[in-house]
């Protein structure tokens, strides 16, 4: 399955309810399984810097990825991105073929 990587800034009134947080996040990763059950996330982290959260995960293709944006969006983001993840080794491979 392609890899993805989700870069998520939340919005003012969202990064305000750090206490609610926990909360916030399970019932986004519920969503998420809800209607994209095919997701398998890899790595969930928290940032310093012009994003909050940094997600890597697997979907069939890129229209699901783009739902799990637009989850994130509809749940308090600021902004959302999905980006496709090559692994190295196979970057390599393809730059042998230009």
């Amino acid at each position: 399955m392609p890899t993805f990587v989700l870069m998520t800034k939340l919005a003012p009134e969202a990064a305000r309810q750090m206490r609610a947080r926990a909360e916030l996040g399970r019932d986004w990763l519920d969503q998420v399984k809800k209607k994209c059950p095919q997701v398998r996330f890899l790595a969930h982290y928290a940032l310093l810097g012009p994003y909050d959260f940094l997600d890597i995960y697997e979907a069939p293709d890129e229209e699901t990825a783009a739902k799990v944006s637009m989850i994130s969006m509809a749940n308090g983001a600021l902004q959302a991105e999905s980006w496709t993840a090559i692994p190295y080794r196979r970057f390599v491979e393809l730059t042998r073929e230009i």
